[in-house]
């Protein structure tokens, strides 16, 4: 098992964080709320830490748990601190109306995340297709959690693949980075059937093999 860190304390961070340590992973949790960190990694337990915010994260791989809104500051702030590191991509630049994006038209969440990251950093999307709820009660009986992934580095994808594995849940690779894209708007088809099908949030998209 290896040590993870998470930059954020919501829901997500909560989830990721709380399947990590039951996994056996070493977990570091960080945020500008040093309190809120504290109090997360309590609760998380199996030795989870609390981080200072804004210093090098002790894992290879560093989970951006944070809105959109304040991700691309985030990784600013950090700066070289998240050089040579794995940055899996959990956002989603959804706009107020929950049909569109902040994003330029001939952009994406995860490109603008690449672009201010450190060069040698690899940003793999990953996590951000399902609810956090559903993700910290992990995969339903008989039925698999599938969890999206893109990247543009294949060994970075295989890390966190194996990652997603070790928590239960099960890796779907979508391609190169720019199919980040193509999972944002994941997130907007289960915001669409949340409010206009389905009526509440007890669901998650996944992949069923026929035959």
């Amino acid at each position: 098992m290896s040590t993870i860190s998470i930059i954020g304390t919501g829901g997500m961070a909560a989830a990721i964080g709380g399947l990590a340590a039951k996994a056996g992973h070493t977990v570091e949790l960080m945020s500008r709320d040093a309190a809120k960190a504290r109090a997360l990694a309590e609760k998380v337990g199996a030795g989870a830490t609390a981080g200072t915010f804004g210093t090098a994260p002790s894992g290879d791989m560093v989970i951006l748990a944070v809105p959109y809104s304040a991700v691309l500051n985030v990784v600013k702030q950090y700066g070289e601190a998240l050089a040579g590191k794995v940055l899996v991509d959990i956002t989603n630049p959804v706009a107020s109306d929950h049909t569109s994006f902040v994003t330029a038209g001939d952009s994406f969440g995860a490109q603008e995340i690449a672009k201010v990251a450190p060069a040698d950093a690899k940003v793999v999307k990953a996590f951000n297709a399902q609810f956090s709820h559903v993700l910290a009660a992990g995969p339903a009986e008989g039925q698999s959690l599938d969890v999206f992934i893109a990247g543009d580095d294949a060994q970075a994808k295989a890390r966190v693949s194996a990652f997603i594995e070790s928590l239960g849940l099960r890796p779907m690779d979508a391609g190169p980075l720019p199919m980040a894209r193509t999972l944002e708007h994941a997130c907007l088809l289960s915001l669409g059937l949340l409010i206009h099908s389905v009526k509440h949030s007890n669901f998650s998209i996944g992949v069923s093999f026929l035959g």
